[in-house]
């Protein structure tokens, strides 16, 4: 459906829409630096990528722009072919051409300029006049057959493109049998089970296929495409055999003693096309498509994706070999490659021919756009942009996220308001498709750094931890196991999932129990379908994933993505952006001039850092070399003498008195400052890495915190406070919930709270907003007042898989960093973060009262204490053993900050619990404030009882 509106270049309507989708760019946004503005320039975007400049900060860098010569110089000769009505074509590919452009024929289904343009770049460099083609130079990938790559934006329609080329190879090859330019036979890989199964309407006579869909092929054409042959595959199919493949192979097949013979592994790939010479191969997603370099090493790069990428090229030189590529068609949105000099660089594939971009694609209304978080109202990181910008970089919120922890630990306080303001603003949208009685809701992704932090977030949304109830239902919550993902995409058909099982609409017969195969299919069903009518994803809301979501990943109902993940590339953001990127409505507006447009949908995004490449210098000196390293180990022969050990300590119980009191008068101050809590944040609509400040939209809590009156949150702390207690807590749960209610309600109304600026304590919003978003902070503040003034005795959970541990048990290490023989330590040598460590180390291998000691590095020595709700890691510096048996544990401490007592509570705490189990000898704990006090430290403990 076709509507008429006014179109403007008006930046300040914050949409970036200025070209139509079926025409040429004619208008693309330039960066005006010095305003921070953008302005409309004539003419098309110029193809090629930018990287950021070395050391840039904040929005305002003009990052370095990368031409991609190539394909610019092929542009404007393709440009002069179409206008001269494609001279030198043969009369099968006039046809198709004359037909695609065809208004009458296309009515309803306009193919896209970048479509176009990127089936007519094959076709001219295929049929063109050699004087036409003169001076172009395709660079290979090393390998021995020519790959050429086709680069669209993820949401423009690259299956459509495929379509066209089949049609196109296969009707001149089917017409002109002797020409050798082209094949009937071709070959798709597919990087997963997904989109093989997608790419199915490929196949001509496929049910659903884009040739009849989208009148790819003339009337009366139908009967010679289907003499061509058309194969989807995986590339887990062209797999190499490895000496674990044929032992797992021989143990169903005795015979099989040696890898398959070409022959034979043809026979097998190719099937029903095995004896097809020079056959035409596509690569869908061929950024996985890349040559591993000899030495099968690239720095930063997983096996895993070195396997891939060795197994899928590897396969096709097999391929090759046998029966001739007579070319590879590439495919990618980003078709960039490993570049081995550094985890954070990419380099873009040398034999991209024709490239329509996500800038292009933004311009052209083709995706939703892309709006970035700007600025908010708390504290700025250090390069003056809004914490939720890149969210994972906050250094409180990294070291949370990298923890191997509990699902029930609590998330950071700014990655939970980061889910409120983006919830809350995902929430808008949804309320806005209901009224508009839309089947399915919208969508919020989450891409998280490990399986640990999914669960987190998964519990968190599960208890309604995170303030959108909307969010918070697990049954429209999917959580994805990445490997178990994995596992069902690499499966050569799809797993049956059967009778009775969740999404099957058939009932003939008892509910059967999932096998883990079904399981892992059902998952990727879900996946698959999310947003479908009638599917298995239909009304899932809330999508979690560890690491990326799986390639072909289409659906059209995300609108909000949350990145908590480092984000080392711009090849990383985009794939994970373009996950969310297609267009929910294809419907276009007509402009008074007649063109047609597309309205602008956006996708706002928390936590991805949608900029720039990263960029590495490459000019200048070389490196210095790396500084010598010491090799740090336990010396066996001291093992006897210094060896020591200590229990693993992974939780303490508190046991408390049955009747709870709270002192308020005793309670230490807390302090919720605004500039910590942010409640507030503005995004904009970012093109070329670059936000439109002239048109920002804003998201705030405010309805969200009237909605919290103060006894919803005295109820929410009293909640979490019982979630800590109850392990130690022997009584009824009714009775500790009820007393917590009573307690928490004296804290939260009479204890020391101090807000700054004062004001925010005397504003009831502001105050429940300052309440509401520092949750972890006030339940920790209050749970630790509860356990100082109720507890009876401490309890210590251990490790039972791994009770106690030992300086044996330490594995070699290698440092950089100034270290020293040791005299009574049974490591070899001291590791020194100051000369101060150094100068006690010392003070310990020299004082008669000290039997052994050792620094506390590598050891796996650690205190678990609570910073804020999250759980985190401590290991004290040095671990002691006196003359008199007891065991000291000593840290050195120049500063006396919050976070030192509460890491000095935790560990007395452990030292308290420790003692009261009586299993280990008696141990004290200390803390050395100043250089020269620990002689008196020692002597202290070596004086008392043991």
């Amino acid at each position: 459906m076709t509507h008429t509106l006014s179109k403007k270049y008006h930046l300040g309507t914050g949409d970036l829409i200025v070209n139509s989708p079926f025409e040429e760019p004619t208008v693309h946004w330039e960066y005006i630096r010095k305003a921070m503005l953008f302005d409309p320039k004539p003419g098309r975007r110029p193809a090629g990528y930018t990287v950021a400049t070395p050391d840039s900060t904040g929005f305002d860098d003009p990052g370095v722009f990368v031409p991609l010569d190539l394909v610019e110089q092929i542009r404007p000769r393709v440009k002069a072919w179409r206008e001269a009505h494609y001279p030198g074509v043969t009369g099968i590919t006039r046809r198709l051409l004359e037909h695609w452009y065809d208004a009458e024929q296309r009515e309803g289904r306009r193919f896209f300029f970048c479509q176009l343009e990127a089936i007519e770049t094959l076709i001219w460099l295929t049929e063109a006049d050699p004087a036409e083609t003169q001076g172009i130079e395709i660079p290979g990938d090393g390998g021995p057959f020519s790959r050429w790559c086709t680069k669209l934006a993820t949401g423009t329609g690259k299956t459509v493109v495929m379509s066209m080329l089949i049609a196109w190879q296969v009707l001149n090859k089917t017409t002109y049998r002797q020409d050798a330019r082209f094949s009937r036979d071709v070959l798709i890989i597919a990087p997963g089970l997904t989109v093989r199964d997608r790419l199915q309407v490929l196949v001509p006579d496929a049910p659903g296929n884009y040739y009849d869909e989208f009148g790819i092929v003339p009337t009366g054409l139908f009967g010679k495409l289907r003499e061509g042959r058309v194969r989807i595959d995986n590339w887990h199919n062209l797999s190499i055999e490895t000496p674990e493949q044929l032992a797992k192979v021989r143990s169903v097949d005795k015979r099989r003693k040696m890898p398959r013979s070409d022959e034979a592994y043809i026979r097998d790939v190719l099937g029903e096309m095995a004896n097809a010479r020079n056959l035409l191969v596509i690569n869908d997603e061929a950024h996985h498509a890349w040559r591993v370099p000899a030495e099968s090493k690239v720095r930063g790069v997983k096996k895993d994706e070195l396997d891939e990428a060795t197994k899928w090229v590897g396969g096709l030189d097999r391929i090759h070999k046998a029966r001739g590529i007579l070319r590879c068609f590439d495919f990618s949105a980003t078709p960039f490659a490993p570049s081995g000099k550094k985890s954070s660089e990419e380099t873009v594939f040398g034999w991209i021919v024709s490239d329509f971009g996500l800038n292009d694609a933004i311009e052209s209304g083709l995706v939703k756009t892309p709006r970035v978080v700007v600025r908010d109202d708390g504290k700025v990181d250090k390069e003056l942009r809004s914490k939720f910008y890149h969210l994972y970089r906050d250094p409180d919120v990294q070291s949370d996220l990298n923890q191997k922890a509990d699902p029930t630990v609590p998330l950071p306080d700014l990655v939970t308001t980061g889910y409120a303001l983006l919830g809350a603003d995902w929430d808008v949208a949804r309320k806005n498709w209901e009224a508009e009685n839309h089947p399915v809701p919208p969508v919020m992704i989450t891409v998280a750094n490990r399986t640990e932090t999914a669960a987190r977030i998964k519990n968190a949304f599960d208890t309604k931890r995170i303030e959108v109830p909307e969010l918070c239902k697990p049954d429209a919550t999917l959580h994805i196991d990445s490997k178990v993902l994995g596992q069902a995409e690499a499966q050569e058909q799809a797993v049956e999932i059967g009778n009775g099982s969740p999404g099957d609409d058939e009932d003939d017969g008892p509910v059967k129990k999932l096998t883990k195969q079904q399981q892992a299919e059902l998952l990727r069903r879900t996946v698959d379908t999310v947003g479908q009518v009638g599917q298995p994803g239909e009304q899932i809301r809330n999508v979690i994933s560890v690491g990326m979501l799986s390639e072909g990943w289409d659906a059209k109902t995300v609108t909000h993505i949350m990145g908590l993940r480092a984000f080392s590339s711009q090849l990383l953001c985009e794939q994970v952006v373009g996950r969310g990127l297609r267009r929910t409505s294809y419907e276009t507006y007509l402009t008074e001039d007649g063109r047609e447009f597309f309205p602008p949908e956006h996708v706002n995004i928390f936590g991805v850092p949608f900029t720039f490449l990263p960029h590495e210098d490459e000019t200048g000196t070389p490196p210095p070399p790396p500084p010598p390293k010491t090799r740090v180990y336990a010396l066996p022969e001291r093992e006897a003498d210094f060896g020591l050990s200590w229990p693993n300590v992974i939780r303490i119980d508190h046991v408390y008195r049955p009747v709870l009191s709270l002192d308020v008068d005793k309670v230490k101050p807390l302090v919720l400052r605004a500039s910590d809590t942010p409640t507030m944040a503005e995004l904009a609509a970012i093109i070329a890495g670059k936000p439109n400040l002239d048109s920002m939209s804003k998201i705030d809590l405010e309805e969200l915190v009237r909605k919290n009156r103060i006894q919803t949150i005295i109820f929410k702390v009293a909640r979490d406070t019982f979630d800590q207690m109850k392990p130690g807590w022997t009584g009824n749960a009714d009775v500790l919930i009820a007393q917590l209610i009573n307690l928490t309600e004296q804290f939260i109304e009479e204890g020391p709270i101090r807000f700054k600026p004062e004001t925010y304590g005397k504003d009831p919003l502001r105050r429940r907003a300052m309440l509401m978003l520092n949750m972890n902070r006030v339940v920790q503040h209050f749970w630790s007042q509860i356990r100082q003034e109720n507890s009876t005795s401490l309890q210590p959970v251990f490790d039972t898989e791994h009770p106690v541990r030992s300086t044996s048990e330490m594995r070699a290490w290698y440092t950089s960093r100034p270290c020293h023989q040791t005299g009574k330590s049974h490591i070899n040598v001291g590791v020194y973060d100051s000369t101060w460590e150094a100068t006690e180390a010392f003070v310990l291998d020299d004082s008669d009262d000290v039997d052994a000691w050792v620094k506390n590095d590598h050891l796996g020595f650690e205190i678990w204490w609570l910073d804020r709700g999250a759980r985190r890691r401590y290991r004290p510096d040095f671990l002691v053993r006196l003359k008199n048996g007891t065991m000291l544990v000593l840290e050195v401490k120049g500063q006396d900050t919050e976070e030192a007592k509460a890491k000095r509570q935790a560990l007395e705490d452990w030292v308290a619990a420790v003692n009261s189990h009586g299993g280990f000898g008696r141990w004290a704990c200390d803390v050395s404030f100043e250089q020269g006090d620990m002689a008196d430290i020692i002597a202290k403990y070596a004086a008392s009882e043991s």
